[in-house]
């Protein structure tokens, strides 16, 4: 495999770049613009999630997956045991635990705590295109999750 041909530093970067993806993804759904993440995405990225039935591929049809998210969700997802491991020189794969803090019908303020509405981990793909990294998969794996919470009206059961 032509990832031994990489020296330390090489693949410290690459690494670190991969990483930084899966950094990206959650800051842009929770603190920038979620519509953002189709970015990180190669032009025929796909992200699914199999136990949900859903399957977004392309990176116009990832903008407006997205975008869609609803405008008064507050979220925040904490990101840990992030795996990087290269497969080649221009592919990785990744595995990232999660937890996801959520609520609906936020107008601002602080929230009491809640419960985490989900933990699970990712599974990416990650490929080199013109000497940029960016995701090529990303696999959701739900095995905590509940009903997002409407401020107002309690989550139901």
């Amino acid at each position: 495999m032509d990832v031994e041909l990489l020296g330390p530093m090489e693949r410290l970067v690459a690494e670190r770049a991969c990483e930084r993806l899966i950094v990206e993804f959650v800051h842009h759904l929770d603190l920038g613009e979620p519509s953002a993440v189709a970015d990180l995405f190669t032009p025929d990225g796909v992200w699914e999630w199999p136990a949900g039935d859903r399957r977004i591929a392309g990176r116009e049809a990832l903008r407006g997956y997205f975008g869609g998210r609803p405008a008064d969700r507050l979220s925040r997802r904490m990101c840990t045991n992030i795996l990087v491991t290269l497969t080649s020189t221009d592919a990785a794969t990744a595995t990232t635990y999660f937890a996801t803090y959520r609520v609906d019908g936020y107008s601002g303020g602080m929230v009491p705590p809640r419960p985490p509405t989900q933990v699970g981990h990712y599974e990416d793909t990650f490929r080199r295109m013109d000497g940029v990294w960016l995701l090529a998969t990303r696999t959701l794996f739900l095995p905590f999750a509940g009903p997002t919470e409407h401020l107002g009206h309690p989550a139901a059961p």
